[in-house]
């Protein structure tokens, strides 16, 4: 899959491209050969995948953190207890 690149043309306005990383910005327009400006887009969007992100690794030792929270705190309560 390559990115989406948004230009804009001085004549027809916004559009999209989609070119490898490598190749050159374009610098006309494909539909009228005005010059383009390459925009920078907002909308990017992101999958993460595999271990090492934040969903998948720290989910599982915010649970055990939490566990390991509650069992000190009955640990607590038996010694005020007895």
């Amino acid at each position: 899959m390559m990115p989406l690149y948004e230009y804009r043309c001085t004549n027809c306005g916004d559009f999209e491209k989609e070119q490898a990383i490598t190749e050159s910005p374009l610098e006309s327009c494909p539909t009228c050969g005005s010059p383009v400006k390459r925009l920078i887009s907002r909308n990017v969007g992101l999958v993460f995948k595999g271990s090492g992100f934040h969903i998948t690794d720290y989910v599982h030792k915010s649970s055990s953190a939490s566990a390991s929270e509650n069992k000190s705190s009955d640990e607590a309560s038996e010694k005020k207890a007895v």
